[in-house]
């Protein structure tokens, strides 16, 4: 997948959930006949078959969506945005790719390059204002009692924008005993940025291969190495917060965390997407999210497609950061050689088991 096409997807990934995105779910449906659904079916198909990541699913996806189309399924889908709605939850019934959408946006319109291939000042510039406008994907920077860093990702903006940010986040938590990196409403971004925020992890001199993504339509695999040029490190012990809306580059932070073992998980397991694509057009309105890759990992040689990552400590998404910072109070308490200290931080980590320190809240995006 080449650069341009990798910035292009994340900013249409973020669009498809920012607040933007809610009125384009508003735009007026559309009308739809046998005729149109036979349509987009056919190009959803043809789609699949060219470039879903796995070709036998593809064949066996599209041949199901065919044979639910003659026997009916479809007939009492009238509009667009009806159509749209069952064709997405029968792609993820048939495929068992979470990564798997179909959505009806009429304004959507596919990045065109031109013959460079690269994108001009006013699209970077644009791009720039966007990342902006999402904090480069970071919420919050906090120092929490005990001087324990906590850093809120909540997607991973590519590198060329979102460097900087990272940086200027972990100078802030430099000095830190222990840092809570929370990815709990994460729902993924550019592998590299991932690499990128893993980078302050590891120490200086580390030459480390994190993660693999093989890309079907180009038939080839790039590796995301750690960025040995980044400045600030921290080599103490990070805890890797999770719910079950992890999803996509999220899980990848996690489970990177954990294999290379330099993170512990707390919190529930995520959500089982690994597979990163592209946005095609279908017809009539409708876009269609297909995974054309796979991630691979160099330790597991696999990934957490359909099984999610699993924690090191499992626990109530919306108690994970409570749980995680009595742990690294613990832990904390346990290194330091100064009995005073150690006494505070055994009485401020009961308060925190208790509920009586006040900490950045989290919600479930789809319970709450």
């Amino acid at each position: 997948m080449t650069v341009l096409r990798e910035i292009r997807a994340m900013f249409l990934a973020i669009a498809l959930f920012a607040p933007s995105a809610i009125a384009a779910q508003d735009a007026p449906d559309r009308a739809i006949d046998a005729q149109a659904r036979d349509e987009v079916i056919e190009t959803l198909s043809a789609e699949l078959r060219e470039n879903y990541v796995f070709p036998e699913v593809a064949g066996r996806v599209a041949t199901e969506l065919r044979a639910r189309a003659d026997a009916g399924a479809y007939d009492s889908a009238t509009t667009a945005r009806a159509l749209a709605s069952s064709l997405h939850e029968d792609l993820r019934e048939i495929g068992k790719d979470g990564h798997f959408s179909v959505r009806y946006r009429p304004g959507f319109e596919p990045y065109e390059p031109d013959e460079t291939g690269v994108p001009d000042a006013a699209e970077i510039a644009e791009m720039r204002r966007e990342s902006a406008r999402h904090g480069y994907g970071i919420a919050r920077i906090e120092r929490l009692p005990g001087n324990v860093g906590y850093l809120d990702v909540r997607a991973f903006i590519q590198p060329e924008f979102a460097a900087p940010a990272y940086e200027a986040a972990m100078q802030l938590l430099d000095g830190s005993d222990a840092i809570i990196v929370d990815m709990r409403s994460n729902g993924g971004g550019d592998p590299q940025s991932v690499a990128q925020l893993m980078s302050h992890f590891l120490p200086f001199g580390t030459d480390l291969l994190i993660n693999s993504i093989y890309d079907r339509p180009e038939d080839s695999t790039r590796e995301f190495w750690n960025d040995k040029t980044v400045e600030t490190r921290f080599t103490g012990p990070v805890y890797v917060l999770t719910s079950d809306v992890t999803f996509s580059g999220g899980e990848e932070f996690a489970y990177d965390m954990q294999t290379h073992g330099r993170g512990t998980l707390i919190g529930e397991t995520t959500g089982g997407g690994a597979n990163p694509g592209a946005m095609a057009q279908i017809g009539h309105g409708m876009i269609a999210f297909i995974p054309t890759g796979r991630a691979i990992n160099p330790i597991t040689g696999t990934n957490w497609e359909g099984t999610g990552v699993a924690p090191d400590h499992p626990v109530a998404a919306d108690k994970a950061l409570q749980t995680g910072l009595a742990m690294a109070l613990e832990r904390i308490a346990g290194q330091t050689g100064d009995a005073d200290r150690r006494e505070k931080l055994a009485g401020l980590r009961a308060k925190v088991r208790n509920g009586e320190v006040a900490l950045p809240q989290w919600k479930h995006p789809r319970r709450d």
